[in-house]
């Protein structure tokens, strides 16, 4: 590989975020001369409002961009009120539900907290800016978009894609509005190109298609060179995308996921795992982060106390990160019950499935009967046998008792 020149590369390089470029020493080049003229470079990442919160596995295009601020450029956290209607088919098997006009207004609002825990918004020089592509696609004129857009696009070349071959090899049905979807966010691109100067997007690697069909339009239909840089996906040892706990994605939002088990989920990461995580979920040095990777044993306990307080310090915040580490030190160390561990209010009589159901630790009472059989479940560390089990005063003190589950999982009842 060439020698890169540009800061926000060589970091990429170094923490492991590369994974594809359109153009490797043609985006190097642009953004270090707007290093060196003291110009920020202009790029968005995009997440359409699906949901009201975005997830660990969210984060690694977020660090990027997070970087991406911290090397001078300007990020633009772009939301899709327009292409969350249709739904991208991207890694998907079938149509997205369609979402009404409120739960979009309140998902958007759920992604601007997300993007504000990694971006320092405002209306200063490389201050990031959020935009929603239903802006610009509310207005837009169907017979003129397919006219001015879709002559740009070749059917047998869109076959191509990923996100659709996958789908008819699967011989899974994929709709003509899916279909449509990487022709939307291609516009999104050349629109803020535009608009802000925008030159680059930023993704993770399965964004390959949807970002290559905006660049291609960009050179097609603008005459503009657009660039697209993806990380791989995060995996860990078994394979498995990172981001996921007890089968209950990990959310960002302090309203989705306690700080407690944000760090929870860092700090019982997989030994092969911390030094690629510090890399990734922290900021910390380069030297400090080779330092951690390299402890072995019990010493790497070490390394995933500071990994689990970094990452959670940038999306919760300093204090609340020493609170999660205060109570994790109550609970596994002295033996006690955090003052900040998920709790759940109960009558006495309550049953023992609608309360691991109501504390969220199991989606379901097929999923909470399930693990009681694989004794996974625990009142004040007693493995439950009976599912139709119901809380009594004597398991109570002071008014409160503590549930499990598995050994790193926990939770606080109070009684109503």
């Amino acid at each position: 590989m060439t020698q890169l020149k540009s800061e926000f590369l060589n970091i990429m390089l170094e923490r492991g975020f590369y994974n594809q470029c359109t153009d490797l020493e043609g985006f190097d080049a642009y953004l270090y001369e707007c290093e060196r003229t003291g110009t920020p470079a202009v790029g968005y990442l995009g997440s359409d409002p699906t949901g009201d919160s975005l997830h660990v596995g969210h984060i690694v295009p977020l660090m990027m961009l997070r970087w991406f601020q911290k090397c001078g450029h300007k990020p633009i956290a772009l939301v899709g009120g327009a292409t969350a209607r249709i739904g991208d088919p991207s890694g998907k098997d079938k149509l997205r539900p369609f979402l009404s006009e409120e739960t979009l207004a309140h998902n958007i609002q759920g992604l601007r907290q997300s993007f504000s825990k990694f971006l320092q918004f405002g209306d200063q020089g490389n201050d990031a800016i959020m935009e929603d592509n239903w802006n610009w696609f509310k207005d837009v004129n169907y017979l003129e978009f397919l006219r001015d857009i879709g002559t740009c696009y070749s059917v047998n070349r869109m076959l191509t894609m990923d996100s659709v071959k996958t789908r008819l090899e699967r011989e899974q049905p994929m709709s003509f509005l899916e279909f449509n979807y990487m022709l939307l966010q291609g516009y999104d691109f050349c629109v803020l190109n535009q608009r802000y100067g925008c030159r680059a997007q930023i993704a993770g690697s399965d964004q390959w298609g949807n970002i290559t069909s905006g660049t291609e339009l960009g050179r097609r239909k603008y005459n503009v060179e657009l660039f697209g840089y993806t990380s791989p996906i995060i995996t860990d040892a078994s394979g498995k995308k990172m981001g996921k706990s007890e089968g209950n994605a990990v959310w960002i939002n302090e309203d989705k996921l306690s700080s407690y088990d944000y760090y929870q989920y860092f700090r019982n990461i997989g030994d092969t795992e911390v030094g690629k995580c510090l890399r990734i979920y922290t900021d910390l040095p380069m030297s400090e982060v080779m330092r951690l990777e390299k402890l072995q044993d019990k010493e790497i306990n070490e390394a995933k106390k500071i990994l689990a307080f970094e990452a959670t310090k940038i999306c919760r915040g300093e204090t609340a990160a020493s609170d999660a580490i205060s109570t994790a030190a109550q609970t596994f160390e002295q033996g006690g019950m955090g003052d900040n561990l998920p709790s759940f209010t109960a009558q006495l009589g309550c049953g023992i499935l609608d309360v691991f159901v109501g504390i969220g630790f199991c989606s379901s009472k097929g999923e909470a009967r399930r693990l009681i059989k694989q004794g996974g479940l625990k009142i004040n560390d007693a493995a439950i046998s009976d599912e139709n089990y119901r809380l009594k005063s004597e398991d109570f003190t002071q008014g409160s008792l503590k549930i499990a589950l598995g050994k790193k999982k926990f939770g606080i009842v109070k009684l109503q």
